[in-house]
C-alpha cells in the first residue's frame, strides 16, 4: 500500500468532486521517486500527512495506471512520454486540468507557478508521473 498526501484544496475534489465542475479528482502528478504505486495496488489518500491535522480523505483506492508525463506549465503543453498522446489546445488542457482537480488550465498554471516560481519559465519542463486510481471494488 502506498500513501500520498494532498494539499487541502484537493480534499473536496477527491472526496466528492470539484465544487464548480463536479469532476472527481482521480489522478495526481508527482515527481519521480524510488517507489510509486503500481497498478493494482491500494492507495491511501491523505490531507496533511506528517502533521497533527492529518486525515484520510477517502477509503483506499486502487491504482489503475502510472504514466510518465512531461508538463510545460508556462507554454501550456502536456505529453505522456513515449505515447504520442499530448494536450496542447486550450480545450484539451482544460480537460487535463479538470481531471487533476482544477477549474481549468489557467487555474492549474497559477497553482504550479505559486508553488514553484520557476514554472513561469517557458523552457522549463517538469518530468514526473501521473498516477491514476479508481474506487476499490
Amino acid at each position: 500500500m502506498v500513501a500520498y498526501s494532498f494539499n487541502k484544496r484537493f480534499a473536496e475534489p477527491i472526496a466528492s468532486g470539484h465544487p464548480a465542475t463536479g469532476i472527481v479528482k482521480r489522478q495526481t502528478i508527482r515527481v519521480p521517486r524510488k517507489r510509486h504505486a503500481r497498478p493494482g495496488e491500494l492507495l491511501q489518500l491523505y490531507q496533511g500527512m506528517r502533521t497533527k491535522h492529518c486525515r484520510k480523505i477517502i477509503a483506499d483506492q486502487v491504482c489503475t495506471a502510472v504514466r510518465p508525463v512531461r508538463l510545460w506549465i508556462a507554454r501550456g503543453y502536456v505529453c505522456f512520454t513515449g505515447t504520442g498522446e499530448d494536450f496542447g489546445t486550450d480545450t484539451m488542457l482544460d480537460k487535463f486540468a479538470r481531471g487533476d482537480g482544477f477549474l481549468h488550465w489557467a487555474d492549474m498554471q497559477a497553482f504550479w507557478q505559486a508553488a514553484h516560481p520557476q514554472a513561469s519559465d517557458p523552457d522549463l519542463v517538469f518530468e514526473g508521473v501521473l498516477i491514476s486510481w479508481e474506487p476499490r471494488p
